[in-house]
């Protein structure tokens, strides 16, 4: 029997429980330690997923014997600090998306994780869903020939709640790092790093990014039209343009999904996934898999693209103006 893989969460809000919820249906994988700044909070999450032990002291967690890996579902602004002090530790780190809060930090979480042979992943759960990989699978058999360009949007419409992680400076939040990360991670991980970018946003109340449009320039000629907004709920669907077909996922495409493969003539092939849970069962299963392998990283998603992704969101916010409560 394998041995089972014990986890921990730090941060136990909304995210948090649907990630606990789903890893209830991976076999194997046990919720072990439960680490917030609210003691009472830990000991409801724990209680709630049947975790054993419930911390709000970081190095009482990190000392925890039965944790193997911890998953960190704090704010951006918090990402940083919480995944550094589980590397320095020795501990595996699945860190939620965006990785950082900005690409210097990145570097360092990714450096200080290959010096100590740590392993760490970005939790950009979309990369690992089954309609994401089938959808390179395609691509890479030539269904649609060489991509061409990418169109994604993704919008709902938020509450303007000055202090939520949405829209407040000091959690770095905004449209870009919560949900336009979607948009630009499709057109990187199709099209790669463009040449140049252009970028428009406006701006809360609050100083943050409540709409954003971004423009992909590409030295081939190809070219990314991405849009995030979280002042209206739009399709959320994205397109893959290639010289000979196209590439169509259908709404809510970050999520597990379906997409049609439209032939030049029109002829349309359907993928549909289903699936159960919340969708974050694939980061999970492959966290544990490279653990179980001895990998530093995950083939599917290296750091060295996750660190790619990192720098391109920052030439996003550069581009429309925006930095986080200090940043030089």
């Amino acid at each position: 029997m394998t041995k089972a893989i014990n986890w921990g969460i730090i941060g136990p809000g909304k995210i948090a429980h649907k990630f606990a919820q789903d890893l209830a249906q991976v076999e194997g994988a046990r919720l072990s330690a439960v680490l917030s700044r609210s003691e009472e909070r830990a000991r409801e999450f724990a209680r709630a997923y049947e975790a054993p032990h419930a911390y709000a002291d970081p190095g009482a967690f990190l000392a925890c014997p039965e944790l193997d890996i911890v998953y960190i579902a704090t704010p951006h602004s918090h990402h940083y600090e919480h995944a550094m002090r589980c590397l320095r530790a020795g501990v595996p780190v699945l860190c939620e998306k965006a990785f950082a809060l900005n690409s210097a930090q990145a570097r360092e979480m990714t450096g200080l994780a290959r010096e100590k042979g740590v392993f760490l992943m970005e939790a950009l759960w979309t990369r690992f869903l089954p309609s994401t990989i089938k959808v390179l699978e395609l691509i890479e058999q030539g269904a649609i020939g060489r991509p061409l360009s990418v169109k994604a949007d993704f919008g709902f419409k938020a509450q303007p709640d000055p202090e939520g992680r949405l829209f407040s400076p000091s959690l770095a939040g905004g449209a870009l790092l919560d949900i336009g990360i979607y948009p630009v991670f499709l057109a990187y991980l199709i099209l790669g790093q463009p040449g140049k970018l252009q970028a428009m946003a406006q701006f809360s109340p609050t100083g943050v990014d409540q709409e954003l449009g971004v423009l992909f320039h590409y030295d081939n000629g190809g070219m990314a039209h991405l849009h995030a907004t979280l002042q209206a709920l739009t399709k959320t669907e994205a397109f893959i343009y290639g010289e000979e077909g196209t590439i169509h996922w259908h709404t809510r495409w970050h999520e597990p999904s379906s997409f049609s493969l439209i032939s030049p003539e029109g002829r349309l092939s359907n993928f549909h996934f289903d699936w159960d849970g919340n969708g974050y069962v694939y980061e999970a299963k492959e966290a544990m898999r490279c653990l179980r392998e001895g990998l530093q990283e995950s083939p599917l998603w290296p750091l060295q693209q996750t660190e790619g992704l990192m720098a391109l969101l920052d030439q996003v916010r550069s581009a429309i103006g925006l930095k986080y409560p200090g940043e030089a």
